[in-house]
């Protein structure tokens, strides 16, 4: 039976093949009232994007865009939540990370002054669990926008690949991401990249540059498929005013501020803050007393416009001077600093200094059992051992702010070192300790994130953590002059709000672990962004060195403020008599000894304390708990029964093996209860094990010894 459509219109697909599966973009079928809205299947994954577009503008001085992503647990086959709530309620992080995913490369897309509201849902209805949904989703998105008339310069694609045996794929299998030591998501437009985040394992700046060439090659599919659908629907297209500023104000500002600008700021921060905030003081003054009492209502449109003339003024100076707002050579890095150890309760602690931007990272140390739970819809039960959560509350860029919970910029800032810092962690069975990593911003100008990255390798290694290789990060820029690139190393926030591109480069000596660029201008040539890295390259080099020289390597012993962990792999079919029936035996350990115990699935057990002889009793515990029989060991064991040819002793718990007669003595034995008698503790020996696993124990070899 077909769809109704109250609408009465034609169900229209296309379909093409992409990445070894058929792609499809439906409209029609649902979201009849939405502006635009698109069914996409790829595989067993299916993605409704919807775009809703208000019906006039608003009175705002940003362009009110929102694009979330929706996981559905139903899409997995899952029943999720909490034991009473089971329904979707806040977006996880990880859904909050893929919203501004999609959204980084879609916002620039649109003109400046536009302030139409849109709204746009990638909503996951059915999931392949061959692979992840979250390109699917963006292009869900993109399709949707393509189908609203408004001026969205689209439409936008995206792949996220990985690296198995030299090769480079998309839509990787769970087994293949595993194996893969590249994590990236390129995405843009069909005449460049507008978008790049990764997680490497120290991967060269060479292999990422060639896998974004790949990348931009294979999403061109998509792409193609999206412009074929807006053709056969042909969207009226929407009229809009985007709100500029006044030409007459930028005009009457340009002339005000000639002279007091250029070669006058050239000045370091926050030296040239200061300056910027007297002069625009002035100028408001003046052009209050000018303008007379309406400037009040006009204030806003001259304030913009002097931000304006200071961001004209920062790309000059690049372009034409090839210098930089505070003085520096493009290549130049701020003046560094750094201290570890500066917090004494905590378990590590360093402030990393660079310029004016500042951060304070503290990290805390904790046993296996206070890893985060990870439940998403595509993420069942699994585990984050290291986190790392950064604050950056308003006092930080000289603001009055509400505090609040963390926002999508500290849940991406957090998750970026978080990212950059995973590929040098050691493992859990050499270090059995979960990590949480929290970093407080004390000052802002300029790629926080970075400083995030340096700032928690350096407590890390305060704190004792055994990282294989330190991580340093950077912020790069780049202003564009026709064709002509003009990359800047360490960008400050004048060069970020003035400039083209956003990229931040962290890794070791070795090679990339994390990677995010957003590009200003509609796409970007894959050689410019090659030239980038290795720029970034060097750059990192340089603020490695000088971490270095604060901390050369991870401290040998940890905080007295730390847990003591210790570990024991044991065989996982004696889990069970560790825990006991309900958890009593477990339960009981850790009320008599007052130690945290922590049971893998593979038999690795941790046991925690402050106390190493607590440790310790437990351990011994669980050792006699779960010790294998040793031949030739000699055993305290307790008799549990009398045979008439020999008695059964009790050598370890739930393990007992039988004294034949022959072996309670050297000399004639006739009974057994001549000897022994249930219940007496005697010392043996274990002679054999045959191939049924029976135990042959010795009462005379024992006593001989």
């Amino acid at each position: 039976m077909a769809t109704i459509n109250p609408y009465g219109k034609e169900i229209i697909s296309v379909s093409t093949e992409f990445e070894g599966r058929s792609l499809t973009l439906e409209v029609n079928r649902v979201g009849f009232r939405s502006t635009g809205s698109v069914l996409v299947r790829y595989g067993d994954t299916v993605v409704l994007g919807t775009a809703q577009v208000g019906s006039r503008p608003v009175v705002l001085d940003y362009f009110p865009l929102s694009i979330d992503y929706e996981e559905k647990f139903y899409a997995a086959g899952k029943i999720s939540g909490s034991r009473f709530i089971k329904r979707e309620g806040r977006p996880s992080d990880e859904a909050v990370l893929i919203g501004r995913l999609i959204d980084r490369p879609i916002r620039p897309l649109f003109p400046k002054g536009y302030r139409q509201e849109v709204q746009v849902v990638s909503s996951v209805l059915s999931m392949d669990p061959a692979f992840r949904p979250d390109m699917v989703a963006m292009i869900a998105a993109s399709a949707a926008l393509m189908l609203t008339g408004t001026p969205f310069d689209g439409p936008v694609a995206g792949l996220r690949i990985g690296r198995v045996n030299g090769e480079f794929k998309a839509f990787l299998s769970a087994e293949e991401r595993d194996a893969s030591d590249l994590d990236l998501v390129v995405a843009g437009i069909e005449s460049g990249i507008t978008m790049v985040e990764a997680g490497a394992n120290e991967v060269p700046e060479e292999v990422i540059a060639d896998a974004l060439a790949w990348a931009f090659d294979h999403y061109q599919p998509a792409i193609a498929l999206q412009r074929e659908l807006a053709e056969k629907l042909q969207p009226a297209a929407q009229t809009y005013e985007l709100v500029l500023p006044n030409a007459e104000i930028q005009e009457a500002v340009d002339g005000w501020v000639e002279g007091k600008f250029g070669e006058a700021l050239r000045k370091p921060y926050p030296e040239r803050n200061e300056m910027i905030n007297q002069i625009r003081w002035a100028f408001h003054e003046e052009m209050a007393e000018k303008v007379g009492e309406d400037y009040p209502a006009l204030r806003d449109e001259y304030d913009e416009a002097f931000t304006s003339a200071v961001h004209k003024d920062v790309r000059k100076g690049i372009v034409e001077d090839h210098i930089r707002p505070d003085g520096r050579a493009f290549d130049e890095i701020r003046p560094l600093s750094s201290e570890v150890g500066i917090l004494p309760r905590t378990h590590g602690s360093a402030l990393f200094t660079r310029g004016v931007t500042q951060a304070l990272n503290i990290v805390t140390l904790a046993p296996l059992s206070y890893a985060q739970m990870v439940d998403t819809m595509e993420v069942n039960d699994g585990e984050r051992r290291y986190m790392h959560h950064y604050n950056a509350p308003g006092y930080t860029v000289g603001e009055v702010r509400r505090l609040g919970s963390p926002g999508r910029r500290e849940i991406g800032h957090g998750y970026l070192a978080e990212r950059a810092i995973i590929p040098v962690l050691p493992t859990a069975e050499e270090f059995p300790y979960a990590m949480r990593s929290v970093t407080e911003i004390m000052s802002q100008n300029g790629s926080t994130s970075m400083a995030a990255t340096c700032s928690s390798c350096l407590a890390l290694m305060d704190a004792g953590v055994p990282i294989k290789r330190p991580v340093s990060g950077i912020a790069m820029g780049l202003i564009m002059e026709g064709e002509t690139p003009h990359i800047l190393s360490d960008i400050a926030d004048a060069e970020d709000f003035a400039g083209d591109m956003d990229f931040k480069s962290a890794g070791t000596e070795k090679g990339i672990t994390a990677l995010q660029m957003d590009m200003k201008v509609h796409g970007l040539p894959v050689a410019i962004l090659r030239e980038a890295l290795m720029t970034a390259q060097r750059g990192r080099a340089f603020i490695l060195d000088h971490m270095l020289t604060t901390m050369a390597a991870p401290r040998v012993s940890l905080s007295p403020y730390a847990p003591r962990i210790e570990k024991i792999k044991i065989n996982p079919d004696k889990i069970g008599a560790v825990i006991g029936k309900g958890g009593e035996v477990i339960n009981k350990i850790t009320a008599e000894t007052g130690a945290e115990i922590d049971i893998k699935e593979d038999g690795l057990i941790t046991v925690a304390s402050p106390d190493g002889v607590s440790i310790e009793k437990a351990l011994n515990w669980i050792k006699s708990l779960t010790e294998e029989p040793e031949v030739g060991r000699i055993y305290e064991g307790t008799v549990v029964s009398i045979k008439d040819f020999g008695a059964f002793v009790n050598i370890l718990p739930g393990i007992d093996g039988m004294v034949h007669i022959s072996q309670l003595s050297d000399k004639r034995v006739e009974r057994v209860e001549d000897v022994l008698h249930e219940g007496k503790v005697v010392k043996v020996k274990l002679t054999g094990i045959d191939e049924r696993g029976r135990l042959s124990l010795s009462l005379k070899e024992a006593q001989a010894v």
